[in-house]
């Protein structure tokens, strides 16, 4: 009885380290617009699945328009660019963060209050997709932990 136990035990703490075989969300959320009619912006982590893939798109469906953007330092001066699609290695991970990666959100409903969800759709570059809900902050609320 005991040697099963020690067998069924090492199993159960093997399992705790395998990695995701699907890809993972971590913490999505918007950051409301600070003057009405602006674009709104969204964060994330994405865990990459078993294999390697691409995240081609974000779509919010309180939103008319979705980009995902990168924001760098070029001469001293903070700008943005669009990304098309973002390399996703199996087990890898894709952070968008303030400062970084970001989504550009235009025509957010007006009626979206802090606290209130949206539905983020995370599209692949195999087809797949996948929906996850994100809260929004207010625009100058400290990003949720």
């Amino acid at each position: 009885m005991q040697r099963w136990w020690t067998i069924a035990t090492g199993c159960l703490m093997l399992t705790g380290c395998l990695k995701p075989a699907t890809i993972e969300t971590e913490n999505p959320w918007l950051r409301l617009p600070a003057v009405t009619g602006r674009p709104a912006s969204g964060y994330f982590t994405l865990h990459g699945g078993a294999a390697p893939t691409s995240l081609v798109s974000v779509s919010v469906d309180r939103a008319i328009r979705t980009e995902m953007h990168r924001s760098m330092t070029t001469g001293g001066a903070m700008t943005m660019q669009p990304v098309r699609d973002l390399p996703l290695p199996a087990h890898g991970t894709i952070r968008f963060a303030p400062g970084g990666l970001h989504l550009m959100i235009f025509g957010l409903d007006p009626a979206m209050k802090k606290g209130d969800a949206a539905l983020l759709t995370f599209t692949f570059a195999d087809g797949s997709r996948m929906e996850r809900k994100a809260w929004a902050v207010g625009a100058a609320d400290p990003a949720p932990d």
